[in-house]
């Protein structure tokens, strides 16, 4: 059975429809784009191609080749804040990183891989080459690329669910992480972790990549730390079945979320933007563990010592704890990692105080 039938025939229980959208010119699609909502809520970051995988593209519509269906999810025909938030006539369910290189080709940010060949006439050297100088060197290449008709599909539904199970589905055998797959989930905890994933704790402070859902994956372990008021392993596993719980009390998911606010709220006065100290993903968490147990008092001391801390552990100081940290820091995701990782950071914390007295007299 063809995609499109399957996925009409499991959805039509949701109130869901899947149809061929009119076919459309490149540069119709194009003057679309401000009506195009490109970061709903189920959708993975962009910026994952690289420059020469856009151009690849542009290569293959150039070329004549076949282009994957993109899937729109249609609000020209009806719309609700709950679906479409940021009243676009579009959002993109599958199909982003296409119609991004596409656009940026247009806008001429991107340009044709240096060994680019038109298989039409190898005569054509346009390797290198923007938009800007084909419509200038080669206008009917030029022409071609905006009269290229993408192949659309429109997906029209009331049903949230819906639209993220249509993405999981689709994305099913591409390599999405463990955090885009939870972004996609439904439910209270699903949208905790996106919310707190905005806070600017991980708009401004951190300085590790977040392409990859990277924040949305420390923010789901922190937001189960206090779920469970105790650091718990965090492996795929352990973070989907916590995305997924649909048995538990409410006011308690409400009262972690507030809780884990209020601490990255701390986090947020110690570490400064864009900071170095938060390069690694995985110890975000376990800075949130310590940071949670220090006295008010002692805040404006902890990056001090943190960086202490960092600069001593990749010295490769002859510290015993600092090999204990190393030790732990290797089983990332345990819980017995977290919990001594976040013991060993107290104690040597409370040990570089005592040996510093007259800083803090």
């Amino acid at each position: 059975m063809k995609l499109k039938e399957s996925l009409d025939s499991d959805m039509k229980m949701k109130r869901y429809k899947v149809s061929e959208h009119d076919r459309r010119t490149l540069s119709w699609w194009k003057q679309k784009e401000k009506n195009i909502d490109f970061s709903p809520s189920y959708q993975r970051k962009g910026g994952l191609w690289s420059s020469f995988d856009k151009a690849y593209l542009i290569d293959s519509i150039i070329n004549g080749f076949d282009i994957p269906k993109i899937y729109l999810a249609d609000f020209t025909w009806h719309s609700n804040e709950e679906l479409n938030p940021n009243k676009k006539m579009y959002a993109v369910i599958d199909g982003k990183q296409r119609l991004h290189a596409a656009f940026e080709f247009l806008d001429n940010k991107i340009a044709l891989n240096a060994d680019f060949q038109y298989f039409a006439d190898p005569k054509v050297k346009a390797g290198g080459m923007k938009f800007s100088d084909l419509k200038e060197n080669y206008p009917s290449i030029a022409d071609d690329i905006e009269q290229f008709n993408l192949s659309v599909v429109s997906v029209t539904t009331e049903d949230v669910e819906a639209i993220n199970e249509l993405f999981l589905r689709l994305n099913r055998s591409k390599a999405l992480t463990g955090a885009e797959i939870r972004n996609a989930m439904q439910g209270d905890i699903p949208i905790l972790i996106r919310k707190l994933s905005e806070h600017r704790f991980f708009k401004e402070n951190i300085s590790f990549s977040t392409n990859r859902g990277q924040d949305k994956n420390a923010a789901a372990k922190i937001l189960l730390f206090c779920f469970y008021g105790e650091p718990k392993d965090t492996k795929k596993k352990d973070l989907d079945a916590f995305a997924g719980l649909n048995n538990y009390d409410k006011e308690h998911i409400e009262l972690a979320y507030r809780k884990a606010v209020d601490t990255l709220n701390l986090m947020s006065s110690v570490f400064l933007p864009k900071d170095k100290l938060l390069k690694s993903a995985g110890l975000a968490p376990v800075y949130f563990l310590m940071i949670e147990n220090i006295e008010e008092r002692d805040l404006s001391l902890v990056r001090a010592f943190l960086e202490y801390f960092e600069g001593i552990r990749n010295m490769q100081f002859d510290n015993s704890k600092l090999v204990e940290f190393a030790k732990y820091n290797r089983s990332t995701n345990d819980q017995k990692s977290f919990k001594r990782r976040k013991e060993i950071l107290l104690e040597m914390f409370q040990d570089w105080k005592n040996e510093m007295p007259n800083i803090f007299e």
